[in-house]
């Protein structure tokens, strides 16, 4: 079985938005949660919104889901 995939949401930039990566990867910059669910369903892992901010496969670097400006 494959390794889970390492997801890593940056803090907020300062012109708005987190920097995501997969895997060392970086799939774009996301400004809510709806652009997180897209990126990582894009990547192959389905997560809820309501399901992000307790999956230990998401690393919140800074602060949490709710913050992202």
């Amino acid at each position: 079985m494959a390794d889970p995939l390492r997801v890593v949401v940056a803090p907020p930039s300062p012109s708005g938005g987190r920097r995501v990566r997969v895997d060392g990867e970086i799939l774009g910059l996301a400004y809510g949660l709806g652009d997180l669910v897209e990126f990582l369903r894009r990547a192959g892992l389905e997560l809820e919104p309501e399901e992000l901010a307790a999956s230990p496969l998401i690393d919140w670097r800074g602060v949490g889901p709710d913050r992202w400006a």
